[in-house]
C-alpha cells in the first residue's frame, strides 16, 4: 500500500492518541496493529528499528515511536501530528482530573477513592518492576548494576542523573572490552552511508539548536513576565532537567521526580504523589503524563499573582511542554542517524547497562512508595552517608494493607488488568469507609 496522505496520517494518529491506554506496551502493541498490521504504512522490520532506537534516547518509548514513524511518512510536520496526537488528549484528560481533584479534595469519599488508588499504585509499581527485571537481567553483572543502583539511590541518596547516566557510561566501557558480560547481539555491518557524515552533522545541529529555541520558549516568557525566582519557572527549569534524563520509562523516573517534587520543592506530599500516579494509569497516553498533575499542583498552591486556577494550569502547561519538547528534539535530530547508531557497540552496550540499572531504581521507587502508603509516620535519619527511611510500627495502616494485598491479588491472579484494579481497590476503601462511619 503506499504512504498515507496527510490527512489520513492525522485521523488515524488521533485515534491510536484516544485509545492508547495501558502502558507503553499496550501502546506499542495498537501502533503496531494500526500502522503495520491493518495499513502497511511502515514495514515490520523498520517499525522494531525504530522501536530499539527509541530506547536509546530519554522520555517515553511509545511517543518518540509515534513521532518518528510520523516523521517517516510525513517529515517534521508528519512527527509533530504524530508525537502531538499521542500526548494531547492524555494531556487534556489529566488537567481535568487535576482540577476535580483538588476542588474535591476534602470531600470523604474522594479521600477514600484515592487510599484505594494508592493501594492499587503500590501493587502497579511491583508489577512493573517484576517484568522490567525479568526482561533486563540476564546476565550476574546487570544484576550487580541494579543492587548497586538500588544501594546508591535508597542508602546513599545519590542524584539520579548521576547514578543513571554512570551506569550507562560503564556499560560502554565494558561493552568494549568484555560484551558478554552484557550478553550483546552481535550485530550485522551497517549499511552504506546514503549521504555525508557532515552534511548530516550539519542539518543535526540546525535541528537542535531550532528545538532548543522552541524547549526555551515558555521559559524565556516567564522569566521576562515573573523573573527567574517565580515558582512557575522553578517548575519549568525542574522537568526541563527531568525530560533530558528519563531514561527507561515513567517508572524509573518517578522515584527521582517524586522525591525532589515532595521533598526539595513541597509542591505536594507523598500520598498525593501516588494520587497523581493512579490518574495517570487511568488516561490515554504516556504514563510520564504524572509530571502534569505535579506541576498543576506546584503551582495551584504558590498562585500568585494569578487565581490558584489560572496558575495551575499555566503549571501544567508548562510542564507539559518541558517533558516533551526534549522528545521531540531527539527524534528530530537524530532520526536520520537511525541505520548508523543502531550498530554501535558501545552505544548499545550503554543502553543494556542503563536498562539494568533501571530496575535498581524501580526497586527504589517501589520501597519508597510502599512505606508512605502502608505507614503514617515514615521517619529520615541519616548515619554519615546513610540516609534510612524508618517507619514507626505503630502508624501502620490497616485499611491501606488490605487494599494493597487486593491489588496485587487481582494484578497477578486476574486479568482484570490496570483499571479493572484501580476501580475495584478505589471502590472497596469507599465502601470500607462508609460501613465504619
Amino acid at each position: 500500500m503506499s504512504g498515507p496522505t496527510f490527512q489520513q496520517l492525522t485521523r488515524v494518529f488521533g485515534r491510536i492518541g484516544l485509545l492508547s491506554f495501558g502502558g507503553p506496551a499496550g501502546q506499542i502493541a495498537l501502533m503496531h496493529k494500526e500502522l503495520v498490521d491493518d495499513r502497511a504504512w511502515i514495514s515490520e522490520e523498520r517499525f522494531l528499528q525504530a522501536l530499539n532506537f527509541c530506547h536509546l534516547l530519554p522520555g517515553p518509548e511509545a511517543q518518540q515511536l509515534a513521532t518518528y514513524i510520523g516523521w517517516r511518512l510525513h517529515g517534521v510536520r508528519g512527527g509533530l501530528v504524530g508525537g502531538g496526537l499521542f500526548v494531547l488528549p492524555g494531556a487534556l484528560v489529566m488537567l481535568g482530573l487535576s482540577i476535580l481533584y483538588v476542588q474535591a479534595a476534602q470531600l470523604g469519599w474522594f479521600a477514600a477513592l484515592f487510599l484505594g488508588i494508592k493501594a492499587a499504585v503500590l501493587a502497579l509499581v511491583a508489577q512493573a518492576l517484576i517484568r522490567i527485571g525479568k526482561r533486563a537481567l540476564n546476565s550476574p553483572f546487570k544484576y550487580l548494576l541494579s543492587a548497586l543502583s538500588f544501594i546508591a539511590l535508597f542508602f546513599f541518596d545519590l542524584p539520579f542523573p548521576l547514578v543513571v547516566l554512570g551506569a550507562g557510561a560503564l556499560g560502554m566501557v565494558v561493552a568494549a572490552f568484555a560484551p558478554h558480560w552484557l550478553r550483546l547481539k552481535v550485530q550485522a555491518a551497517p549499511p552504506p552511508p546514503s549521504e555525508s557524515g557532515w552534511v548530516l552533522v550539519a542539518r543535526t545541529a540546525g535541528t537542535v539548536l531550532a528545538w532548543l529555541a522552541v524547549w526555551s520558549v515558555p521559559m524565556v516568557a516567564v522569566a521576562l513576565a515573573l523573573g527567574i525566582h517565580h515558582p512557575l519557572f522553578a517548575i519549568g527549569a525542574f522537568f526541563s532537567r527531568l525530560g533530558v534524563v528519563t531514561f527507561g520509562g515513567a517508572y524509573a523516573v518517578l522515584a527521582y521526580m517524586a522525591q525532589e517534587a515532595v521533598q526539595a520543592h513541597h509542591w505536594l506530599n507523598a500520598g498525593e504523589m501516588a494520587d497523581g500516579l493512579g490518574l495517570a494509569e487511568t488516561t490515554p497516553g504516556p504514563l510520564i503524563m504524572v509530571t502534569q498533575f505535579v506541576g498543576f499542583l506546584g503551582a495551584y498552591r504558590l498562585p500568585a499573582p494569578f487565581s490558584p486556577m489560572v496558575a495551575g494550569v499555566l503549571g501544567a502547561a508548562i510542564t507539559t511542554w518541558t517533558t516533551f519538547a526534549p522528545s521531540f528534539l531527539g527524534i528530530f535530530a537524530c532520526a536520520p542517524w537511525i541505520e548508523r547508531l543502531e550498530h554501535a557497540r558501545r552505544l548499545q552496550g550503554g543502553l543494556a547497562a542503563l536498562t539494568a540499572a533501571v530496575v535498581g531504581v524501580i526497586a527504589n521507587l517501589a520501597v519508597w512508595f510502599g512505606l508512605h502508603v502502608l505507614f503514617r509516620s515514615v521517619a529520615i535519619v541519616r548515619t554519615g552517608p546513610l540516609r534510612l527511611h524508618v517507619p514507626d510500627p505503630g502508624s501502620v495502616d490497616g485499611l491501606a494493607l488490605c487494599l494493597a494485598l487486593l491489588a496485587f491479588g487481582l494484578l497477578f491472579r486476574t486479568r482484570i488488568g490496570v483499571p479493572g484494579t484501580l476501580a475495584i481497590c478505589g471502590a472497596a476503601a469507599i465502601v470500607v469507609r462508609w460501613v465504619w462511619a
